[in-house]
């Protein structure tokens, strides 16, 4: 049986990303309908390496026969439609920021909590993570099994493309600016960001930390315990693509980082390069167009008691965003549907 499957902010990084990420995937959908903005409409995207789609108005598509919609326009859009899609009989997952936290409404991450799906029913809304916090939890599953883990700090180096489009474009232009002597316009960040690395994602909080900052913590309780405590400096870098994490973790109990390895090896969608020497590790560029976490410097922290220290990289358009949702569309239809 073959789907109809909806892909809101098609124009978008994510939204172009997820069409390519179904066609890869085979996904088994009889009709795939490319929905954006309505300034968009009637531009074509890629779905597959042969096929276009037209976008299609999203403010008066009837979902009325749309099994489901995978969608990343942005919160507020996503807080106006999403409902009345699921409304509908749709089933929306979304990766924007407005549902994640709603206690009706699942946060998966299927290597993590698949079983969280099945709850998708009180809403017809399933959520995605945040970018950051998707390829963190990944990595950390497998130890948290293993020795539970008490405590995460955590500080991130995001690429711009976490900040969409317009956060690319401003990389390239400040880029191109410096190298010709050329003035440095801002628009998307609130400092240069060529160059430079930026300790402000989203809008400051009352205890002075960004909301990205406590998305991570808070994501991470609900996807995978809430009795982990997680503190996180996020900073943005002058990378196109690919996030990378420095992690460090306090555990209930000794691990060492030999077992830590052999977890992460046999952990799914994580492939562990860590070898002690010169390029023994993965950085974000070569992260980029690859589905996997990945873990590199695996170590023991001397300075608490049970403590390990890893770098984790991923492509943020990918598993950060992408990947994950088509993946909770993979399990929602071959469990639920």
């Amino acid at each position: 049986m073959g789907y109809r499957v909806a892909v809101v902010g098609a124009t978008g990084n994510v939204g172009r990303e997820i069409l390519q990420i179904l066609a890869e995937r085979a996904f088994p959908a009889d009709d795939v309908i490319a929905l954006a903005s309505d300034r968009s409409v009637g531009r074509e995207v890629s779905f597959g390496e042969d096929e276009t789609l037209k976008v299609k108005a999203l403010d008066t598509f009837d979902f009325a026969g749309t099994d489901i919609v995978l969608s990343s326009p942005g919160a507020r859009v996503s807080a106006a439609f999403a409902p009345r899609a699921a409304a509908a009989g749709a089933v929306v997952i979304d990766n924007t920021s407005h549902f994640r936290m709603d206690p009706d409404v699942p946060l998966v991450v299927p290597e993590v909590n698949a079983d969280a799906i099945a709850g998708y029913g009180r809403r017809n809304i399933i959520a995605n993570p945040n970018c950051s916090t998707i390829q963190m939890v990944v990595a950390l599953k497998p130890l948290h099994e293993l020795a539970r883990i008490a405590r995460v700090v955590v500080a991130t180096y995001q690429s711009v493309s976490g900040a969409g489009k317009d956060g690319m474009d401003e990389l390239f232009n400040q880029t191109r600016s410096i190298y010709v002597n050329d003035p440095i316009e801002r628009q998307k960040f609130t400092k240069q960001i060529a160059f430079n690395a930026i300790p402000h994602i989203d809008v400051f909080m009352e205890d002075g930390s960004t909301k990205e900052e406590w998305k991570m913590a808070a994501e991470t309780k609900k996807i995978l315990d809430p009795a982990i405590r997680v503190t996180a400096t996020c900073v943005r870098i002058p990378v196109f693509i690919g996030h990378s994490e420095a992690v460090s973790l306090e555990f209930d109990q000794p691990i060492s980082a030999d077992e830590a390895r052999d977890a992460l090896r046999a952990a799914p969608s994580v492939v562990v390069v860590d070898h002690r020497a010169d390029e023994g590790y993965v950085t974000a560029v070569e992260s980029a167009g690859e589905d996997a976490v990945y873990v590199s410097r695996i170590r023991e922290d001397p300075t608490v008691e049970n403590g390990l220290a890893l770098w984790v990289v991923s492509d943020n358009l990918r598993k950060g965003a992408a990947l994950n949702t088509v993946q909770i569309a993979e399990h929602l239809v071959r469990d639920y549907l």
